[in-house]
C-alpha cells in the first residue's frame, strides 16, 4: 500500500491482516512440542553402558558393568558411618582388597603405592569447631616407573555415608567409578607424565573431615596441584560440573573435550552463594591446600539422597558409563597436561562455561566475557537505533513521534514484566500462607501453571490492550509489535550491563537472549523483512528456537536439581519463592520475544486470557490431592528425631532440669504435617521458646544446621527414657590450676563417650576464655560465646584430653558451663514401646532418621 504522509513523503509498507485465532494453538503447540521432543529427550540422554563382553572390543574403555558390581558389593556393607565397623573396618578392607586386585592387573609401565591414613585434626566449619580423631583415608598413588615429577593430580570421592543410608549414589557410585578408571589406566602402557593420587576418603559426611586430614597432613598432599572431586547430591543422571578453579582456566580446556559435557557457570554461582544447601570436599582442598580443580556431582533424583532409598538399583548403568567416560578422559588428559609442569603460571582468571544439551561446551575467561557482553550490547543498541530510523523513514512520522511510541512501549513492557513477577511472587506467598507450599515437589508440571502462566498472561495482556487502544495509530501493527520486542531487548541489555559491571559471570544468560534477538533483527533489516510483518515474525521464530531450547533445558536442569533440595533445606524460608524467582528469570529470557508474536492473531486478548485461565485451573489442582507433595519411597518427607535424655546441673551438682523427650527437626517447609502424630505422644514446644537461659538451648543439637533451625524444631517431653546403646559421655575434671600473678585458671578435662559428641562451652558473669587446646580460631578472632565444638572419632577411640584457660576476677564463682551431647547415630537401638509407636505412626511417605542421644551440662 502506498500513501502520502503528512510530510508529503511517499510511504511504502505492508499493512498486515491478523491471522485467524485458531492458528494461535498451533503456534503454542510448536513450542510445547519443541520442549517435549528435543529438551526432554536430550537432558536425560545417557550413553549405552559397556559390559564385560565389550571389553575385548574396547580394551581402553570404562566398563559400567564392572563398576556396578563394585557398587553392589560396597552397598552390601550397609550404611557406613564414621565410627562404625562397616566404615572403619569393612569398607577399608574392601577398598584395599579392590586396589590389590587392580594392582595384579597392572602393566609393567606403572607402579602403584597403597596407603591407609589414620588422621586427627580440627578446623572451623561454618560456625563450629569441626574436630576429628582417627578418621581414615585409603590412598593410592599411580605413577609411571622412574617418574621423578613432583606434581600430582588428585581424584577424590568418599566411601562413608549418612546414618541409615547405603550411600549408593552418595558416594559409592563415584568410589566404584574411581576404581574402574584406575583399572583401565593401569592395564594400559601409558603415557602418564604426572602421578595420579586416588583418595578414597572415609569421613566426608561428618562433615568434610577426612579430606581436611589428607590435605593438611598426608605425605603426598603438598604435591597435589590439580583436583577432580567426585560427589553426589542425587543418584544418577548426568554428572554435572558445578564448580571449577578457582582461576586456572586451563582446566576447562580439558573438560570441554570430555565425551558427555554438562556444565554451567550458573550452578557454580548458585552453589558458592549458598543457594544450594550442601558442601563438598572441593572447598577443603581449595581453602586448606590451594588446589584448583573440577567439582563434579550427580544431581538427578535428589529425592533419595541421604535416605534409605539411595540404593544401587536406583542408579542406572548408563549414569555410571557417562561419569566413567568423563572421569577417564579427564584423568588421562590432566595427568599428561603440560600445564601440570608449573600450574602457578596458569592460575589467573575466572571462567564462564556452559554446555548445550551435552552436545558441546563453550567456555571463555571472565575478561573475555566482559568484552563479548559489551560488544553484543553495543551492537544491539545500535541495531535498535537503526530499526527505529527505518520505522521513522517508512512511516513518515519522524524521529520524535517514533521515539515517543518506543518510550510508551518500553513503559508498558516494564509494567508487564513487573506485574507478572509480582503476581507469581504473590502466588508463592499465598500458597505458603494457606499451608500449600511445595505442591510441585513431585508433581513438577504444576510449576508451569502456577508460576509461568501468570507471567505469560501479564507479558501478553498489557501489550495487547495497548495495541487495541492504539489500533488507529499511523504506525503499522508490525512496527508497533517490533517496538515491544525492542523494549524487551533494551531491558535485557540493561540487565546484562549491570551484571557484567558486578562481575557476575551468569550475565551470559541475558547476553545470549540479546544476541539471538539482534540476530533476527539484523536478518530482518538486511532482507527488508522488517517491512513485512509475517516475514519479520518468521525470522524471529527461527532465531528463537535455539535460545528457547537452551533456556528451557537449563531451567529443567535447575528445577530438577533444586526441587529435591527444598525437601531438606529447612523450614525457615518459603521454597515457593525460589521456584517463582526461577520462573521469572527464565520467562524473561525466552518468553519476552515469543509473547509479542501472539499479537498477530485475531482475538488476541481472549487468547492471552487463556493463560490466566490455566493459572486458575492449576491453583485449584494444587489444593486438591493432585498437589500433595510427597510419595512413598520416591519422594519422601524428611524428619530427624532424637530420643534424648537431658540433665542440666547447678553449681552445687543438683539438677535444675532432668527430663526425657523427643527432639524433632523437620527438614522442609511443611512442618505441621506431623502434628497429629505428635499429639499422640505429648505436647510440643518450639525449641527456640525454651532456650533463652541455656547455652545452645540446653539441647543435644547435632550440628550447626540443627542449631540454625531451632525456630522450626520441636521438643516434646515424654516419660520414657531412651535406651542408650552404650556408655553415657563422661566429662572428668582432672585438675584446676591457678596461673601465678594472674586471674587465669586452667581447667584440665578428660572426655569419653560415643563416637559422635558435641561440646558446648559458655562463660558466666565476667569470665573470659583466653586459651584452650581446641582450634584457636574462635578465640583469636574474638567470637562471642557460647562455642560449638563438633567431635567425632573413627578408628581411634582413645579419650579426649583438653584444657580451657579462663580469666575471671572472681575465683570462687562458676566461670564456665560445659554441655556434652552424646549421639549414637549408627549403633543398634531398641526403641521403648511408646516411642516405637510414635515413630511407626509417621505416614508411609515419611523418611524418619532417628537415634538415641543425651545431653548433660555442668558449671565449673
Amino acid at each position: 500500500m502506498r500513501f502520502k504522509s503528512k510530510y508529503h513523503v511517499d510511504v511504502d509498507f505492508e499493512v498486515p491482516k491478523k491471522l485467524k485465532w485458531y492458528f494461535a494453538p498451533i503456534f503454542s503447540a510448536f513450542w510445547v512440542i519443541l520442549y517435549l521432543a528435543v529438551v526432554l529427550t536430550q537432558v536425560g540422554r545417557l550413553p549405552t553402558p559397556l559390559t564385560r563382553q565389550d571389553e575385548a572390543k574396547y580394551p581402553d574403555s570404562y566398563i559400567a558393568e564392572r563398576a556396578e558390581q563394585i557398587l553392589v558389593n560396597l552397598g552390601r556393607l550397609g550404611p557406613k558411618v564414621v565410627g562404625s565397623e562397616a566404615n572403619e573396618i569393612k569398607a577399608v578392607e574392601f577398598l584395599v582388597n579392590e586396589l590389590n586386585k587392580v594392582k595384579e592387573q597392572m602393566s609393567d609401565f606403572f607402579e602403584l603405592e597403597i596407603d591407609v591414613q589414620v588422621v586427627s585434626g580440627a578446623y572451623i566449619h561454618w560456625t563450629m569447631v569441626n574436630m576429628y580423631q582417627g578418621v581414615q583415608n585409603v590412598v593410592a598413588k599411580l605413577s609411571a616407573k622412574n617418574n621423578a615429577t613432583e606434581n600430582y593430580l588428585l581424584i577424590n570421592a568418599h566411601f562413608d555415608s549418612v546414618p541409615g543410608s547405603p550411600g549408593a549414589g552418595d558416594d559409592g557410585s563415584m568410589v566404584s567409578t574411581m576404581l574402574e578408571v584406575l583399572r583401565v589406566i593401569v592395564k594400559s602402557n601409558g603415557p602418564l607424565e604426572h602421578p595420579i593420587v586416588f583418595l578414597f576418603n572415609g569421613a566426608e559426611e561428618n562433615p568434610l573431615q577426612a579430606s581436611h586430614g589428607f590435605i593438611t597432613q598426608h605425605k603426598w598432599a603438598k604435591n597435589c596441584k590439580a583436583l577432580i572431586n567426585l560427589d553426589a547430591a542425587g543418584s544418577g543422571g548426568r554428572d554435572l560440573l558445578f564448580q571449577s578453579g578457582p582461576g586456572n582456566p586451563w582446566l576447562m580446556n580439558y573438560y570441554r573435550r570430555v565425551p558427555h559435557p554438562f556444565a554451567i557457570t550458573v550452578a557454580e554461582e548458585l552453589f558458592q552463594n549458598d543457594f544450594i544447601p550442601s558442601d563438598t570436599d572441593f572447598r577443603i582442598f581449595r581453602d586448606y591446600g590451594g588446589v584448583p580443580g573440577l567439582d563434579i556431582a550427580y544431581t538427578y533424583n535428589g529425592y533419595v539422597y541421604h535416605t534409605q532409598f539411595d540404593r544401587f538399583n536406583v542408579l542406572t548403568k548408563g549414569s555410571l558409563q557417562n561419569t566413567g567416560d568423563n572421569v577417564l578422559h579427564l584423568a588421562r588428559s590432566i595427568a599428561n597436561a603440560p600445564e601440570m609442569e608449573n600450574p602457578s603460571e596458569s592460575q589467573t582468571g575466572h571462567v564462564v562455561f556452559y554446555d548445550f544439551l551435552g552436545w558441546f561446551i563453550i567456555y571463555y575467561s571472565l575478561s573475555t566475557s566482559i568484552i563479548i557482553n559489551s560488544v553484543v550490547c553495543v551492537v544491539a543498541f545500535c541495531a535498535i537505533g537503526v530499526s527505529l530510523f527505518f520505522m521513522s523513514a517508512r512511516s513518515g512520522l519522524g524521529w520524535l513521534p517514533v521515539l515517543r511510541r518506543y518510550a510508551l512501549a518500553f513503559a508498558v513492557q516494564v509494567l508487564s514484566l513487573s506485574l507478572g513477577a509480582a503476581i507469581s511472587l504473590t502466588i508463592a506467598v499465598f500458597m505458603d500462607g494457606v499451608g500449600r507450599s511445595m505442591t510441585w515437589y513431585t508433581q513438577t508440571w504444576l510449576i508451569c501453571g502456577l508460576y509461568f502462566c501468570p507471567l505469560f498472561f501479564c507479558m501478553g495482556i498489557f501489550p495487547a490492550l495497548f495495541l487495541e487502544r492504539t489500533k488507529k495509530d499511523p504506525l503499522s501493527l508490525g512496527f508497533r509489535i517490533q517496538l515491544f520486542m525492542h523494549s524487551h531487548c533494551l531491558i535485557l541489555i540493561l540487565i546484562t550491563i549491570a551484571l557484567t559491571a558486578f562481575n557476575v559471570r551468569s550475565a551470559f544468560m541475558c547476553m545470549l537472549a540479546v544476541f539471538f534477538d539482534i540476530a533476527a533483527l539484523i536478518i530482518n533489516l538486511i532482507t527488508k523483512w522488517h517491512r513485512k510483518a509475517y516475514w519479520f515474525a518468521f525470522a524471529v521464530i527461527i532465531c528463537q528456537i535455539l535460545p528457547f531450547i537452551y533456556y528451557t533445558s537449563t531451567a529443567h536442569e535447575i528445577y530438577f536439581t533444586l526441587i529435591p533440595m527444598t525437601g531438606r533445606s529447612g523450614s525457615s524460608t518459603n521454597p515457593d519463592l525460589l521456584i517463582a524467582v526461577i520462573a521469572i528469570f527464565f520467562a524473561y529470557l525466552f518468553a519476552g520475544f515469543i509473547m509479542p508474536l501472539y499479537m498477530y492473531f485475531r482475538k488476541t486478548q481472549t487468547i492471552i486470557l487463556c493463560f490466566l485461565g490455566l493459572t486458575i485451573v492449576f491453583l485449584i489442582l494444587a489444593v486438591t490431592p493432585a498437589g500433595f507433595p510427597y510419595a512413598p519411597k520416591v519422594a519422601a518427607q524428611r524428619f530427624s528425631l532424637l530420643h534424648a535424655k537431658r540433665i542440666l546441673h547447678n553449681a552445687d551438682g543438683s539438677a535444675r532440669v532432668n527430663e526425657s523427650g523427643v527432639y524433632i527437626y523437620p527438614q522442609d517447609r511443611r512442618v505441621h504435617t506431623a502434628d497429629d502424630n505428635i499429639k499422640n505422644i505429648g505436647v510440643k514446644y518450639k525449641v527456640s521458646d525454651i532456650c533463652s537461659d541455656e547455652i545452645f538451648c540446653g539441647m543435644p543439637v547435632f550440628n550447626h544446621r540443627w542449631n540454625n533451625a531451632k525456630e522450626y524444631s520441636y521438643w516434646i517431653p515424654i516419660d520414657e527414657e531412651p535406651n542408650i546403646p552404650g556408655d553415657d559421655p563422661v566429662l572428668a575434671l582432672n585438675s584446676k590450676i591457678d596461673v601465678e600473678a594472674s586471674n587465669i585458671r586452667r581447667y584440665n578435662f578428660t572426655l569419653t563417650g560415643p563416637d559422635h559428641m558435641t561440646l558446648f562451652i559458655g562463660t558466666k558473669s565476667s569470665a573470659k576464655i583466653v586459651n584452650w587446646s581446641f582450634n584457636d580460631t574462635m578465640l583469636r578472632e574474638n567470637w562471642e560465646p557460647p562455642y560449638f565444638i563438633y567431635y567425632s572419632y573413627g578408628k581411634d577411640s582413645s579419650p579426649l584430653d583438653f584444657f580451657i584457660d579462663v580469666e575471671s576476677p572472681a575465683a570462687d564463682t562458676s566461670n564456665i558451663e560445659i554441655g556434652i551431647g552424646g549421639h549414637w547415630i549408627h549403633q543398634s537401638m531398641t526403641r521403648p514401646d511408646e516411642y516405637e509407636k510414635f515413630v511407626q505412626s509417621f505416614p508411609n511417605y515419611a523418611f524418619v532418621a532417628d537415634w538415641a542421644s543425651s545431653y548433660e551440662s555442668w558449671l565449673f
